[in-house]
């Protein structure tokens, strides 16, 4: 047992033992969520060259943007008139501190543990995606009704449609970069095709409006990235399909052109000023109207990210849309409500956290890194994704596994236990990492 401490296979352990927790916990028991950092603790105190790698946390970028983040929700609370909120959110944001530490600490994984986590993710999301769509075809007419009038069916787990969609764009992105790696065989290539086709036709059986966005949205900039690159046919061939699936799923399937029709219904009622309580996107509309008001009366530091809510409610006094309170809903924009809880400032440092890896050379040529902060960037445009835990665990579990991790190996961090270590590297040196 001193020898599996010793070499660091046990901290290796426990760390791999917290990721698929955090899978599991996403995507099922939402209990391992919470435990997955506990978990990942054990696995930094674990380290036998803790004291050596401790200097590790502090030349992380990443990580430490992830922690100023927490340090400027602390701030608020000088400022702040809603303390119950605010000391419920001190400890439900601690991930921002606990999870990059983990990864910035912890004895890293070795590459066959990299792909095993990331096959868990992805294969693990086609399954319920698959549960969820052969529930859809029970009753595929109820099911297209229920599109018509602008409700969404949840997964089998009770994931929210939102952030349900967000998950289907990720899995399908780093399924397909999954298959080109070299530690991949034959069989898990196959049932990582099959996966990512699986997740493709869900996503537009269902009609997820947030995951088409960010599956289109996506796989433009990758298309126009292709051009950049003057792999001119390759883009080009890719942007021809980007312009031809929408408008052959808009055809073919009566999900897509329920969900289009009853969109270009809610944002006709909203312009027209007509009753827009039932309507989900003209409520988003009226909510991004209101946040403008509050971001315009504090546009430094805002209300304080605990006041939000009280200070959205008290804007709607003044003007309601016609909405009855239970029907006055939030941002629903992520950058918006930084506006609103922490003005320019909370902003510009969630700016600096979500697009700084997108300006370094190497963080910006690895595809993973690069399309989990396209899909969640996207995402947040059309809601506060971070404001409900599933979303803020999500997106704290894959900037710590990707990005910080990703930038540890770049300041040339403690290399993996002898036992897994391997000759190819889970991401291949097209993603530049050492």
């Amino acid at each position: 047992m001193l020898q599996f401490y010793q070499s660091g296979r046990l901290s290796q352990y426990l760390l791999w033992l917290a990721c698929a927790a955090g899978v599991v916990g996403l995507l099922a028991a939402r209990a391992l969520v919470s435990l997955s950092p506990v978990v990942g603790l054990l696995a930094v105190l674990a380290n036998p060259h803790l004291r050596r790698d401790l200097p590790n946390y502090g030349r992380n970028g990443a990580a430490l943007r992830a922690a100023a983040m927490y340090a400027l929700f602390i701030l608020s609370g000088f400022y702040t008139s809603e303390w119950h909120e605010w000391r419920h959110e001190t400890f439900r944001l601690l991930p921002w501190i606990g999870v990059p530490l983990v990864f910035a600490l912890a004895v890293p994984l070795g590459g066959r543990q990299r792909l095993a986590v990331g096959s868990f993710f992805v294969l693990g999301t086609a399954a319920v995606a698959l549960a969820t769509l052969s529930k859809f075809l029970l009753d595929p007419a109820a099911a297209t009704a229920a599109i018509s009038i602008g409700q969404n069916m949840p997964s089998v787990t009770r994931i929210f449609h939102i952030h349900f969609g967000v998950m289907l764009g990720l899995a399908f992105f780093f399924g397909v970069q999954l298959r080109r790696e070299q530690l991949t065989g034959p069989g898990l290539r196959t049932v990582l095709l099959l996966a990512a086709v699986g997740i493709v036709v869900t996503l537009h059986v269902l009609a997820y409006r947030t995951g088409l966005l960010v599956f289109y949205a996506t796989l433009l900039v990758e298309a126009l990235r292709l051009v950049l690159q003057r792999r001119v046919v390759l883009g080009f061939a890719l942007l021809l399909a980007l312009a031809g699936a929408p408008w052959l799923a808009y055809h073919a399937l009566a999900p897509v052109r329920e969900r289009w029709n009853s969109t270009r219904w809610d944002i006709e009622q909203f312009t027209l000023g007509h009753d827009i309580n039932h309507c989900s996107l003209a409520r988003r509309l009226a909510a991004w109207q209101t946040a403008g008001e509050i971001i315009r009366a504090h546009p430094v530091l805002g209300v304080g990210p605990a006041d939000a809510y009280a200070a959205m409610m008290e804007q709607y006094a003044w003007r309601d849309f016609g909405l009855r309170p239970a029907n006055r809903v939030m941002i629903h924009n992520q950058y918006l409500h930084y506006l609103v809880g922490s003005g320019a400032v909370g902003l510009g440092l969630w700016l600096a956290l979500l697009l700084w890896p997108l300006v370094q050379p190497r963080q910006r040529r690895n595809p993973y890194i690069r399309q989990f902060l396209l899909v969640m960037g996207t995402a947040m445009l059309v809601d506060s994704l971070l404001e409900l835990q599933i979303g803020f665990n999500l997106f704290v579990f894959g900037y710590g596994f990707l990005v910080v991790a990703g930038e540890r190996r770049g300041l040339g961090a403690t290399p993996p236990a002898p036992a897994e270590r391997l000759r190819v590297p889970f991401l291949s040196q097209s993603a530049i990492i050492s």
